[in-house]
């Protein structure tokens, strides 16, 4: 933390002190603490330097916590916490036992709405207003959303709600920093956005419509059409207006003097307003400024060059997967690939480039996605949906009702299953197991390196059902080979013959019982390991021999217990009368925190020497 502004920085008393300079200094200096931070520790770069001016002025117009700010995801709200009461935490960023990449309610008092995952800001901030209107508070609510998160359903449905109910004392602002929803016009645009948010023209409006309405509805109806052909011509509010808004914008979001003139006025209109604001993402970092795209969540890196620092590592799976359906497609013109704006992160660039026109990149659109991937299966194409795990929550009522109900073959590949470290509790896939098994005619399959990943992508497309292929985060495991393997549906493998315990392993578990194994044997103890690589269905013929050969069963798994593959076994063992003892290892009953991927493995009981432990407990061996 360099900066002399932000070293001497006390709290929100202490930027309401600041002149217009000292402020752009702080501006300064903020985002060199965020980079200084997130260079040490990874995290969401680009999204919060686009935002610290406006984070500068809610501050010095509105009084949170009494003032509601709801961010929207929280990827932008970096500055938000060092300037509220963060500012000596922040160097325990996204670390174990260190503050969260989001928002936590438990975190602060001024994260009004937990959120990691986009466009539910709208919603909660009204629901507050609600709130308080009932209660007769007169505080002030505003929700800051990006215009990416404006592609979701929800935040229209929340637009909607608000504009038919019309309460005062709340502020959507549309962050508009990447998808230019409309033209930015620079000083004419700030200096007419002034005007319209000022308080004699609101008097006027006001006045006029009151009036005209005694002359008549025909006449106040033909002053609004004109007013909105008016602001037509040179704003895109319409769409706004309709809904109920006062629309405001487009303002420079990096002019903090004329955000905050334009945030104060916006304080004396009544009814619900919409400030649209334009902002650089990644503003004041010129490699984040060049490419918003790769730095909007970055691991650890070299500020001067730019450079990431990474580790040799094998391939992700995510990559394996992206390449795979390149490999595919290429044999195959009726394959196309679907997803909810997660082109990068699902490792499909490739794919997008080598084949536009199978490509459907919907935005964030989780719902539509999957019940458009299912109508394209109607088609006659063979979709696969790419979706993280934690995202495919959004779409679970189309999964069952559009996809599972009506038996569509699409091939859903999620990416990011288990626990994904750092991004935490938000992110963290850990309940697609559980979700989808309850599901009537899904396929379930996890697996255990490189080729089965490839390999099951392969074979799903014969499966003609609704296929679930969930790989978790980070480097893949093994060497694939050459060309594609069929895997027959619902077959599991019998790895490694043993005599003493049986290891029901899924997805990377797998190469962990197989190192825990090689320590047990020098212990005397011979493990039985099996690569239950489909959840749903079972290879009954395993399992059943399994349960007739071994007392004791142990079922891992990179998701909670609560419904998981280990329920599933117990399920399956209890309904035909086996007596066995059966311990699952897997994620517990509660949402875990963000840290490294491997040390949240360990403290879940999941990693070999987890297992080991376990298996001299259970067998009671000194």
């Amino acid at each position: 933390m360099n900066g002399e502004l932000l070293s001497g920085y006390n709290g929100i008393e202490t930027l309401r002190k600041m002149d217009y300079e000292e402020l752009i200094a702080l501006a300064k200096d903020v985002r060199e603490y965020i980079l200084e931070i997130t260079a040490k520790n990874g995290g969401h770069v680009a999204p919060g330097l686009g935002v610290v001016e406006l984070t500068i002025a809610l501050l010095r117009v509105f009084n949170p916590p009494e003032d509601v700010i709801v961010w929207d995801i929280g990827h932008q709200a970096y500055p938000w916490k060092i300037l509220t009461d963060r500012k000596e935490t922040f160097a325990t960023l996204r670390q174990y036992g260190g503050i969260s990449g989001f928002l936590r309610l438990e975190e602060s008092p001024f994260d009004a709405f937990g959120a990691g995952h986009s466009s539910t800001s709208i919603s909660a901030a009204l629901g507050y207003r609600i709130g308080f209107d009932i209660l007769k508070r007169d505080n002030f609510v505003i929700a800051i959303i990006g215009d990416g998160a404006m592609t979701a359903g929800m935040a229209f449905e929340a637009l909607n709600n608000a504009g038919a109910i019309k309460p005062s004392r709340f502020l959507v602002i549309l962050n508009d920093n990447e998808m230019s929803i409309s033209p930015n016009v620079g000083a004419i645009s700030t200096y007419f956005s002034k005007i319209l948010t000022g308080r004699f023209l609101q008097d006027i409006r006001s006045k006029t419509y009151s009036l005209l309405e005694r002359l008549g509805r025909p006449a106040a109806r033909i002053a609004k059409l004109m007013e909105e052909f008016a602001k037509g011509l040179i704003s895109p509010g319409i769409l706004f207006e309709e809904l109920g808004f006062t629309y405001i914008g487009p303002v420079n979001g990096h002019d903090i003097i004329a955000l905050e003139q334009t945030l104060s006025n916006c304080k004396h209109i009544n009814g619900p307003v919409l400030l649209h604001i334009f902002t650089k993402k990644g503003k004041g970092y010129h490699h984040a400024e060049k490419d918003p795209v790769t730095w909007h969540g970055v691991a650890p890196y070299k500020i001067e060059s730019g450079q990431f620092i990474k580790k040799p590592s094998p391939p992700t799976w995510t990559s394996v997967a992206g390449k795979a359906l390149v490999e595919l497609a290429k044999a195959n013109e009726r394959i196309a690939v679907i997803t909810p704006a997660m082109k990068e992160g699902s490792g499909l660039v490739e794919f997008s480039k080598t084949f536009p026109d199978r490509f459907f990149d919907v935005g964030i659109a989780e719902q539509h996605a999957c019940t458009f991937a299912g109508a394209l299966a109607l088609s006659g194409m063979i979709p696969f949906a790419c979706y993280y795990s934690t995202f495919l929550q959004r779409a679970y009522d189309q999964l069952i009702h559009d996809i599972a109900l009506q038996n569509l073959p699409v091939i859903f590949a999620i990416d990011r299953a288990g626990l994904v470290g750092e991004d935490g509790p938000t992110h963290h896939g850990v309940f697609d197991l559980s979700y989808l098994r309850c599901i009537p005619n899904m396929i379930i399959c996890t697996p255990k390196d490189e080729q089965e990943l490839r390999d099951l992508l392969y074979s799903s497309i014969e499966y003609k059902a609704p296929v679930a292929i969930r790989y978790p985060r980070g480097a893949a495991i093994g060497v694939p080979t050459e060309g594609f393997n069929y895997i027959e549906v619902g077959s599991w493998q019998i790895v490694k013959e043993g005599r003493d315990i049986a290891i029901l392993a899924t997805g990377h578990t797998v190469y962990e019982a197989l190192k825990a194994s090689q320590e047990l044997e020098n212990m005397g103890i011979s493990t039985h390991i099996i690569n239950a690589r489909f959840i749903k269905p079972m290879d009954e013929n395993i399992l059943q021999s399994t349960l007739e050969s071994f007392d004791t069963i142990l079922t891992i798994e990179d998701n909670v217990l609560s419904g998981g593959f280990g329920s599933a076994v117990l399920e399956w063992a209890m309904d035909r009368g086996y007596i066995a003892r059966v311990i699952r290892l897997g994620v517990p009953d509660r949402f875990i925190e963000h840290g490294p991927q491997s040390l949240l493995r360990e403290l879940c009981g999941i990693n070999s020497e987890a297992i080991k432990k376990r298996i001299i407990e259970l067998l009671k061996v000194s």
